[in-house]
């Protein structure tokens, strides 16, 4: 045979063998697709670890609630769960709940007769409705909670523990009003805490009589501190400030800035019935006010809100959402409802102001202003 003729031969017999290997391995192959993990950026080290899977959860936080006053004929048509029916949706995407609820949920006690504006709301009612809407955690440090006396305050604490809600910043004394409550989401252990710096004075608590935790500077420091030994994330509400006002009060600014110094990683603010500032502190947030959530008042000045919604990843805050309502009862019949388009700009445009003012940039993302932490 001539040489030309055997390498001939010889490459047909080995085009056949490799054929017949790619052939077997076709056969074995799995079918689904198969995704190329991106190369390293240059000098990243090698790492033969698996990549841990990230852990992600959301605390939601309201502005004041109040279901009384004016709202009440409403309620008494439409029931108690009429006035979160829009918004519930956007609550159970978190986990955990939070609003300040203003004044007792009671059937009894004697009215304080000092004070001109007095609130409470049916228990059976409300306390239920608050939970079907997603509440699990509420805020009693504000100057309603004793609008009926120490009687209303015990009432309001027994009908939301009857239906699961936890209630921090009130109590039958001092040292209870200061009581941190602790919840879990996330596999994080997280403190709440709350504290109020409105009159009447005779509402406050103390270490024998009944009211709400006043906000003395070395009460929040020291609370603060002792709830971050032993939980992975506090926050801390405040009740303060002035109604229908912008502007922050000097206090304001110190003790928010005390709470993150002390170890909490976000303030959230209420009493104004309007939103005030955002402002990014170290790596905590502070909301100054959340303005109204669902009001019984068909107050002029208290018009847009927001729903506050804090992404936590690996027990980090790593976003603040803020979600623009429009709770001008004028309109919407104590029945807050999103906003969207150009109504939810315009309450983002007034947010970006007000924190650009607090060296804090928010950034226009869907319809929501949007402060992203982990960078």
């Amino acid at each position: 045979m001539s040489l030309s003729k055997a390498l001939g031969h010889s490459l047909r017999r080995l085009t056949v063998a490799a054929l017949s290997v790619l052939a077997a391995a076709c056969a074995t192959a799995p079918t689904e697709k198969v995704s190329i993990p991106a190369l390293p950026a240059p000098g990243t080290p090698p790492s033969t670890a698996a990549v841990a899977k990230v852990v992600e959860f959301r605390i939601a936080a309201v502005g004041d609630i109040m279901l009384g006053g004016s709202a009440t004929p409403e309620m008494q048509k439409y029931g108690y769960d009429y006035p979160f029916e829009l918004l519930s949706p956007i609550l159970k995407q978190a986990q955990i709940v939070f609003g300040n609820l203003e004044g007792p949920l009671t059937d009894d006690g004697a009215a304080i007769t000092t004070k001109q504006y007095l609130f409470r709301s049916p228990p059976d009612k409300v306390a239920p409705a608050l939970a079907r809407a997603g509440f699990n955690i509420v805020s009693l440090a504000n100057n309603h909670s004793l609008d009926y006396g120490a009687q209303g305050l015990d009432d309001t604490r027994a009908a939301l523990d009857k239906v699961g809600i936890r209630v921090i910043g009130a109590g039958r004394n001092l040292a209870q009003a200061r009581a941190p409550v602790y919840m879990q989401a996330g596999g994080a252990k997280i403190a709440f805490l709350a504290y109020s710096l409105t009159f009447p004075e005779e509402f406050w608590a103390t270490p024998d009589k009944p009211g709400t935790a006043f906000g003395h500077e070395h009460f929040v420091r020291a609370d603060v501190a002792a709830a971050r030994a032993q939980a992975d994330i506090v926050l801390v509400s405040f009740h303060w400030g002035q109604e229908g006002k912008i502007d922050l009060r000097d206090y304001q600014v110190q003790l928010a800035h005390a709470a993150i110094d002390a170890g909490a990683v976000a303030v959230l603010g209420h009493h104004p019935h309007i939103l005030q500032g955002v402002e990014r502190y170290k790596d905590g947030v502070i909301l100054y006010s959340l303005g109204n959530f669902v009001f019984g008042s068909y107050s002029a000045q208290a018009t847009r809100s927001a729903i506050a919604m804090l992404t936590f990843r690996d027990k980090r805050l790593s976003e603040l959402r803020m979600l623009p309502i429009n709770v001008k009862n004028a309109e919407v019949v104590f029945q807050s409802k999103p906003l969207a388009g150009a109504d939810a700009n315009q309450v983002i445009e007034q947010l970006q102001q007000m924190a650009q003012e607090r060296g804090t940039l928010l950034r226009n993302h869907n319809g929501a202003a949007v402060l992203t932490l982990e960078n």
